[in-house]
């Protein structure tokens, strides 16, 4: 008799949750039905978490049936992820406010208060929103929501990549969209820690922007004298030209 033991099967994953609604409201009732069931989720997130969060108590505050909420949300994550994506819109929506061309063109002074100013404002949003620290904290700490906050993350990142390109025509582009990407991730993170740690805003987003002006001006030395036809500009679409095999 064989005395091999079988390998323990590895536990199945638990299928992902969706995040989409079931269908949008079409009628004005509706449209006021499903903003307050989202009003309903936002409040209560703030008092009891995320863990203690679920359908039926939203319906219970909200005054619906089960039935009523599940018309537009499966579920609590799916009424997560559309708090969370309006959240990061709203945040987003700042950025071309503050990081202009003409910031971007500005002394290194001029940037650093573009960037404060960017900080400043995107925490005194995320504050003014109901639930907003929250959601915010949702979006890092819930596994099933993290694609929400880095599919938002990644449209910013393109958007500052297409504007730095202008600036910088010289530079590789995959430094500017290391950059950018790590831009807009440490502004989030300014943004949690000003929750999370009781500092000066001030201070805390004057200091971030200082640290990502210096690293713009850097930049902006490092490809002032690229001289044409370098392999920075081969590796922005202009391949070498091949050798000849042939002896000379």
């Amino acid at each position: 008799m064989s005395t091999t033991k079988s390998r323990p099967r590895a536990p199945l994953k638990a299928p992902a949750p969706r995040l989409t609604g079931n269908k949008l409201p079409a009628q004005h009732r509706a449209t006021e039905t499903y903003e307050h069931i989202l009003a309903v989720t936002a409040q209560l997130l703030g008092d009891v978490g995320v863990e203690r969060l679920s359908t039926n108590l939203v319906c219970a505050h909200a005054g619906l049936t089960p039935p009523a909420l599940y018309r537009y949300f499966p579920n609590k994550y799916a009424l997560l992820s559309e708090l969370g994506t309006r959240l990061m819109q709203r945040q987003n929506a700042l950025v071309p406010k503050w990081i202009t061309p003409q910031a971007m063109s500005g002394s290194r002074e001029q940037v650093q208060q573009a960037l404060t100013g960017l900080v400043l404002e995107t925490y005194r949003v995320t504050k003014a929103t109901e639930g907003g620290v929250w959601i915010l904290r949702a979006l890092r700490a819930v596994p099933a929501l993290q694609q929400v906050r880095l599919d938002s993350h990644a449209q910013v990142t393109k958007a500052q990549v297409r504007m730095l390109a202008e600036f910088f025509p010289d530079a590789d582009p995959r430094q500017l969209r290391l950059v950018s990407r790590i831009v807009v991730d440490l502004i989030y993170a300014t943004v949690e820690l000003l929750f999370d740690v009781r500092l000066s805003s001030r201070a805390v987003a004057e200091t971030v922007g200082t640290m990502i002006a210096g690293h713009v001006e850097q930049l902006r030395d490092a490809t002032a004298d690229v001289p044409k036809g370098s392999a920075v500009e081969r590796r922005r679409g202009s391949p070498p030209a091949r050798r000849s095999n042939r002896a000379g």
